[in-house]
């Protein structure tokens, strides 16, 4: 492995790997492994938290958790020693790769960090784990249509799309889904990458659940009912699913039959998302969009619509999309974009949801409310003129 500088260009490949039955032993045992270790060192971080919640004078007639007051608080540092030193007596914890182990050790650590700083909440016990990282792998471990895994040897990889062409292998993660196990390859290159200014053609975009979304254009894009395309299907396996004894060999199939109907919801909304994106980079210089509160909105009264449209996940795509295109990309104020008139300005005063035309009183402008898209646009050339 070379060294990265701070700035570098990172990219990741996924690839759908077809392992032998002795090699999907192999990573079962080592995602059941990770787990295990995993569950016991959260176990130990709860358990010293627990020690030190109740005060002396007050402690529970239940029970309590008794730890001596010069045990320091287990870390990452400390739980790797510990685990080299439980390597001697359970010979287990030998059968995956030593760094594997320890990502498993690092995804704990992240997971406290992000509800010490983010506010996230606190970290649970793991019934399954779905994947493992080797953080680091030499170049020559991916060939044409296979990977060479540490202490697994070479799989083989169904090769979608060609390695890319400079760029360093950083990391291999191999996952487990429904429809099988992948791998996701990272590369990086170790390159300067200036900042996209605003110029152009401004796009503006404003979504909704009528219309997936309109933009300043005057194009609208219907919404695709991703859920509801399945949803018969599922709801049969799942009413099949109630009757079957659970565990049983029945049961499993079924879970298996559900889970891949939920994988290939989840394909076709992102694959359509990123095609969506495309088109959209391919009109325009500059795409604004508004900064909505999409966690606060799928508790609402369409909930259900829109974690289907899932607007988080394709703003997230857009900004990526436009970033690896050179399309400047930016988000303004939601505020009064649906009151504000996209012909004169005049603010105009709040509508409720069954209004779905803007009537202006000042300069007569009479529009579909989905065109409210240009309010966005034309908020977006004042941003690109004070940038």
């Amino acid at each position: 492995m070379g060294f990265f500088p701070p700035t570098y260009l990172t990219v990741t490949h996924e690839y759908k790997l077809r392992p032998n039955k002795h090699q999907v032993e192999i990573f079962e045992t080592w995602l059941n492994v990770c787990r295990q270790v995993y569950n016991y060192a959260l176990r130990e971080r709860k358990d010293w938290v627990n020690s030190r919640k109740s005060p002396v004078n007050a402690c529970s007639i239940v029970g309590e958790y008794i730890i001596s007051p010069d045990t320091p608080r287990p870390t990452y540092a400390s739980q790797c020693k510990n685990l080299a030193r439980a390597k001697k007596i359970y010979s287990e914890l030998k059968v995956p790769h030593s760094q594997v182990l320890q990502q498993t050790l690092k995804v704990l650590e992240s997971a406290f960090v992000a509800m010490w700083d983010r506010g996230h909440g606190f970290p649970r016990f793991k019934k399954r784990l779905r994947s493992f990282v080797f953080p680091a792998v030499k170049d020559a471990a991916v060939e044409n249509g296979r990977v060479n895994l540490p202490k697994i040897g070479w799989v083989r990889l169904k090769m979608s799309r060609p390695v890319p062409e400079g760029f360093l292998l950083a990391q291999i993660r191999v996952v487990k889904k429904a429809s099988g196990y992948f791998v996701m390859l990272t590369y990086r290159l170790a390159v300067n990458i200036p900042d996209i200014l605003p110029s152009g053609h401004p796009l503006g975009v404003d979504i909704g659940l009528d219309k997936y979304l309109a933009t300043s254009d005057g194009e609208l894009v219907n919404r695709p009912r991703f859920f509801n395309a399945l949803h018969r299907e599922l709801k049969l396996l799942q009413r099949r699913l109630k009757h079957k004894r659970k565990g049983s060999n029945n049961w499993l199939k079924l879970q298996r039959k559900i889970a891949q109907i939920y994988q290939r919801i989840s394909d076709t909304r992102k694959d359509w998302h990123y095609k969506l994106a495309h088109r959209l980079c391919d009109q325009a210089s500059m795409i604004f969009v508004e900064n909505i509160n999409f966690k606060a909105w799928a508790k609402g009264l369409f909930g259900k619509h829109t974690l289907d449209a899932a607007y988080g996940q394709f703003f997230s795509i857009l900004s990526h999309v436009c970033w690896k295109r050179g399309v400047y990309f930016a988000q303004v104020d939601k505020n009064y974009t649906s009151q504000t008139c996209p012909n004169c300005g005049t603010l105009t005063g709040k509508k409720s949801l069954d209004v779905r035309v803007h009537s202006c009183p000042e300069c007569g402008y009479s529009g579909s409310s989905e065109r409210f898209a240009d309010v966005v646009g034309k908020r977006a050339l004042l941003v690109s003129v004070v940038i």
